[in-house]
């Protein structure tokens, strides 16, 4: 930020600094960026000395003792700068033996583009070249055919104006004239230069051109004022009015503290080339509220507070206020925009960019590092065995969209395409400026748009290979960067996001309790097993009465015990599915459920059986008992436990994730083994069901006031119905759901039992006793 000349300030660059510091609180307030982890910055000031940017480049990888590091909690990852390209390269030559990540948010590429290569260098503008092309169409369409050239005598300059002699000659461009401004620091140079200066404004303004094209570093601004300046004064009959200034992106409205008071008139109407910015949102107001006086200031704000607003700091907060003493009340808004403007420039921008993509890097390579951990924990500790250079793929590949809803990433040859503003420049009298901004012109040549993230390049047939169509990314498919040639598959526990750019961690998913379908399906559960037991006590109570002796009482307790049994076994369905679980669920199921409908089954033959034994001379009347019954429960359930111990012997079922038939979900259930054998015990339950249906079905007109078979025929329709709808249901859904439609049919079907054998019995005990009695048994309708 400092200048030696005059020992001033550049009061324009303090909102680099600012605009550093303002993106570093962002990240650090950001929990989805380094959480745990909190970002520093540590800021050196070469005063545009070459010495100084050695000795500082060497004090940041690790102190003046080089291989030797005593401060392990200032642990360098990356560094920005410089802001000119002498500086960048004179760190590079040092960080490139470190391999230490350099993003430049100033400088452009080196004439070797290997070279920048090897430099380590991240480029935070696009390519010069694209502004050379941007200068030429600027003049051809205005038509400007006669124009200057200034640049600034260092290797950088010469360079700019052999590249740019050639694109102007072959457009019919002509110059006028090509100078160079000398190359000052100190005091004392500047005093040697001034003929310099003066030589150089008579030569601009006796020549014809109109136009001159200013080419420099953001402190050539300040010897371009200087030449201003002394040109008028020594040459007061000649006028500058007419000229139009081309202004290289470089370039920065820059002064020193005491050219802040000078006219500005002569740069209206000036045309300038600018690095691409946006409005970044809060940055403006970061910037009204800035105070020397605040506990966290920064030696900085100090000095600049000092120098543009001409106060002085008193020594202690106890010593008493003279006239010219900052009182924290001055604001940066007030100053001229030639000294401070309020609004981002296109290099704090890149500053601001550099740190989120550093931020962004740093994300990836943790993230990367602890992919089969919980999270980021113990972030600073695992950041002190990482080193610089393991962040070099990762800078590589960063894309991330700014607050701006920009989107920033590298290109091939680590620069970001961002292209160039052309802004017109308005002054005012008070020596404000403001920037309108009249056109972009973005750094592109190519036979057709790059294709975007969630695409692939697509051979064009008949064209050239740079010719292609963008083919999106097939599903389950991403492409995390522009042109990629084939799209990668997601890993398989993620997916793709929306736009296919980027993987995403699946979520992992079961049904249980704690969600809404779960706890839903729980309540019912244990509704119907409260009921049931009511209605088991109901019985209990009247146990001698005609209504609960005429229909087997035991094989009744049993049955109503199994239907409870029936209700609780959803809660098995509904615990994390883990080995132990996994056996019970399905062979709970078929076995209680076996006992039920063979229960079911016994009671209609019993009632059969009783009509018939009453006939006489009837040889059945010793068939009926309760050892037929239980005999037909035992034998039924018998065979149904085979096939559940064939089960248990040769593929049992086993706990199971499934990560494809859900996109975003890893779906925890049981495997059920052997499906064949699953749907034997289905089947065998079907089948038991079904003949109690048909012996049911025929005995449902025999003349019995307590005839049960038609009530069971009824149950056992309902019964048949949900299984039936069961299996359909079952096949066509997906993940969770599957269990949610098992646990339903279970329910459906035994509160279908409950409802259709017990309710017209649980009617007569409780409301109609006067039918409970041993008359109503025997008479006949």
């Amino acid at each position: 930020m400092a200048a030696d000349r005059k020992s001033s300030v550049v009061p324009k660059n303090y909102q680099h600094i600012l605009a550093l510091a303002f993106a570093v609180k962002e990240i650090n307030e950001n929990p989805k960026i380094l959480p745990n982890i909190t970002l520093g910055f540590h800021i050196y000031d070469n005063y545009f000395n070459e010495r100084m940017t050695y000795r500082a480049a060497l004090n940041l990888p690790s102190t003046l003792m080089p291989n030797y590091k005593c401060n392990i909690q200032k642990h360098l990852m990356a560094v920005i700068g410089g802001l000119d390209f002498d500086t960048s390269l004179q760190m590079a030559n040092i960080l490139g033996i470190y391999k230490i990540p350099q993003l430049t948010y100033g400088s452009f590429a080196p004439e070797d583009v290997g070279q920048s290569q090897s430099t380590s260098f991240y480029r935070m503008v696009p390519n010069e070249a694209h502004q050379h092309t941007g200068i030429v169409e600027l003049l051809l369409h205005f038509g400007w055919t006669w124009v200057g050239l200034l640049a600034g005598d260092n290797e950088s300059g010469e360079r700019f104006i052999q590249d740019l002699k050639p694109l102007l000659s072959q457009k019919g461009i002509c110059l006028a004239f090509s100078e160079k401004t000398p190359k000052t620091t100190y005091l004392a140079e500047f005093y040697d230069v001034q003929s310099d200066f003066i030589q150089i404004y008579q030569v601009i303004m006796k020549s014809k051109a109109k136009v001159v094209v200013f080419y420099g570093e953001t402190k050539s601004m300040i010897d371009l004022r200087e030449i201003v300046a002394l040109g008028e004064l020594e040459n007061v009959t000649m006028t500058h009015e007419g000229k139009v200034w081309i202004l290289t992106a470089q370039l920065d409205f820059t002064a020193l503290t005491y050219q802040m008071s000078w006219d500005m008139q002569v740069f209206q109407g000036s045309l300038s080339f600018a690095v691409h910015s946006n409005v970044v949102q809060g940055f403006k107001a970061f910037l009204q509220v800035q105070n020397p006086f605040e506990a966290n200031g920064n030696g900085f704000l100090k000095e600049l507070w000092a120098q543009v607003f001409l106060c002085l700091f008193p020594k202690s907060s106890t010593e008493e206020q003279a006239s010219g003493t900052c009182t924290g009340d001055e604001k940066l808004e007030d100053l001229p925009s030639s000294g401070f403007e309020m609004s981002i420039g296109g290099h704090s921008y890149s500053l601001y960019n550099a740190a989120y993509a550093i931020a962004h890097a740093l994300h990836a390579m943790f993230l990367s590092r602890t992919k089969y951990r919980g999270g980021m924990e113990g972030g600073m500790q695992e950041l002190q065995k990482l080193q610089s250079w393991q962040l070099h793929p990762f800078l590589r590949t960063v894309s991330f969209n700014n607050s701006a809803g920009e989107t920033v990433s590298f290109s091939e040859n680590g620069e970001v395409d961002a292209g160039f503003d052309i802004t017109n420049v308005v002054t005012f009298p008070n020596n404000s400026f403001m920037r309108v901004k009249v056109g972009r012109f973005p750094p592109l040549s190519v036979c057709n748009p790059n294709c975007p993230p969630g695409s692939s390049k697509e051979k064009k047939e008949g064209e050239p290979f740079c010719c292609y169509d963008c083919a999106p990314c097939p599903q389950g498919k991403i492409s995390s960067q522009k042109d990629m040639v084939d799209c990668v598959a997601c890993p398989e526990d993620h997916y793709p996001n929306r736009d296919q750019s980027q993987c995403i961690p699946k979520t992992i998913s079961f049904l249980t309790f704690k969600e809404p379908l779960g706890m839903s399906l729980a309540l019912f559960a244990l509704s119907l097993s409260l009921l049931t037991v009511v209605v088991l006590a109901i019985f209990i109570k009247h146990q001698d009465t005609p209504i609960v002796r005429a229909n087997n009482r035991d094989l009744t307790y049993t049955l109503l015990t199994f239907l409870l049994l029936c209700f609780l076994c959803p809660l098995i369905f509904l615990s994390p599915p883990e080995r132990v679980s996994c056996l019970l669920r399905q062979m709970a199921f078929g076995l209680v459920f076996t006992v039920t409908v063979s229960c079911i089954l016994a009671k209609t033959i019993t009632v059969v059986l009783a009509f018939v034994a009453t006939k006489p001379g009837s040889r059945i009347r010793k068939w009926v008992g309760k050892r037929l019954a239980n005999s037909i429960v035992i034998s039924c359930s018998f065979i149904q436990a085979g096939i559940c111990t064939v089960w248990l012997g040769t593929s049992p079922p086993f706990p199971d994730s499934n990560m494809h038939s859900v996109m975003r979900e890893i779906i925890l259930g049981c495997n059920e083994g052997s499906v064949a054998l699953f749907y034997c015990v289905l089947g065998y339950m079907g089948f038991l069901a079904i003949v109690s249906f048909v012996v049911a079905f025929f005995a449902r007109k025999l003349p019995e006031s307590f005839n049960e078979a038609k009530f069971i025929t009824f149950s056992m329709f309902l019964f048949c119905s949900v299984w039936i709808s069961f299996v359909p249901v079952y096949l066509s859904t997906k993940g969770k759901y599957m269990v949610a439609v098992e646990i339903f049919s279970i329910l459906a079907s035994s509160a279908g039992l409950l409802g259709s054998i017990f309710s017209p019995k649980c009617y007569i005990i409780l409301l109609r006793p006067e039918l409970n009695s041993k008359e109503q048994l025997i008479k006949r309708k």
